[in-house]
């Protein structure tokens, strides 16, 4: 578990310098930011995606990328030391911390 937090740590500090529209303090914020996304998904997101079941099946599964930005904009309303400037933004952020984690984990888990 701890592991996995790291790894998404690091997925979100890659992506804070990577695009423009993020604003974050540092890699201990990126823990923060780690952990609060984390509590929020464990506590929300099977919640959403029973409440979003119609919508994930019509879309083929692409509506868990706005169930993700969703979790990363409540984030963001949560943390001040991490800011994200748009809804374009947050999507995308969504998008590249996913596929960035997602590759992390495959070479590290």
């Amino acid at each position: 578990m701890i592991t996995k937090l790291i790894l998404l740590s690091i997925s979100i500090f890659i992506v804070s310098k990577l695009i423009d529209g993020i604003r974050l303090k540092g890699f201990i914020a990126a823990i923060g930011v780690a952990v609060v996304y984390s509590i929020a998904d464990l506590l929300l997101w099977w919640l959403l995606v029973i409440i979003s079941m119609p919508l994930i099946v019509i879309t083929f599964g692409l509506f868990v990328f706005v169930l993700n930005a969703f979790l990363l904009w409540l984030t963001d309303q949560l943390l001040e030391d991490f800011e994200i400037r748009d809804l374009k933004t947050t999507f995308f952020a969504s998008l590249i911390i996913s596929l960035i984690n997602l590759i992390l984990t495959v070479i590290f888990i």
